[in-house]
């Protein structure tokens, strides 16, 4: 695990630096959830919240995947990790492990910012949305790592990796939405399928990254 604590330390060396994914994301998510709230005033919040979330989520961690590995192409430092004695599996961990940690952070500044907005409650539900938000996270960027990877190569870089990540984590996002709409409707009962499919989505995005991800690299 030396590698990809090493790449993950890495990234975070150099957002520290800079701020630029961090600011982008952050900025961009605490955008939308404030335009949807004022967009939406006066309609049943508890029904809408959820999608508003995960809308805010999904745009704020498309900009922080862009971001990521476009900025390891434009400075030639990927070329430098291939060189590097560090597989292929390892790098793709790394690079999922930093872009999760950035999501994250992100993420948990922006929910108290909803959570004002729409009037909600900080009570035991909050720590049900926050477990939520870390395995619908982690099924994103495991596949969005991949796909920006793909996407940083072209030339429409940015048009790109939105167009192909909505669609691959479409099952993601929807799964978290439910599971979320079931916390906020105090509807614990329900919540154990869509979490399982989260569950399940984020195994074989994992999964099959870690080995086609060798492939794409060399690409």
């Amino acid at each position: 695990m030396r590698p990809v604590a090493a790449i993950v330390a890495k990234d975070i060396a150099i957002e520290y630096k800079n701020k630029e994914a961090f600011t982008s994301m952050l900025l961009f998510g605490l955008l939308v959830v404030v335009v949807f709230s004022f967009a939406f005033e006066g309609s049943d919040r508890k029904a809408l919240a959820p999608g508003m979330l995960w809308v805010a989520y999904s745009f704020a961690g498309i900009l922080g995947l862009n971001r990521s590995l476009n900025m390891e192409i434009d400075n030639d430092c990927l070329q430098g990790l291939l060189l590097s004695p560090v597989s292929r599996g390892d790098l793709y961990l790394g690079k999922v492990a930093g872009n999760l940690v950035f999501t994250l952070i992100a993420e948990l500044v922006i929910l108290p910012f909803f959570i004002i907005l729409n009037n909600l409650a900080f009570d035991s539900v909050l720590l049900w949305i926050a477990g939520i938000t870390l395995l619908g996270t982690l099924g994103f960027v495991a596949i969005g790592t991949t796909l920006s990877l793909i996407s940083a190569q072209t030339r429409m870089k940015e048009v790109l990796l939105p167009v192909l990540q909505i669609p691959m984590t479409f099952p993601v996002i929807l799964s978290a939405v439910q599971a979320t709409s079931l916390v906020m409707s105090e509807d614990l009962g329900g919540v154990s399928f869509p979490l399982s499919v989260l569950g399940i989505f984020s195994t074989v995005y994992i999964t099959a990254s870690y080995f086609v991800f060798e492939y794409i690299v060399e690409e």
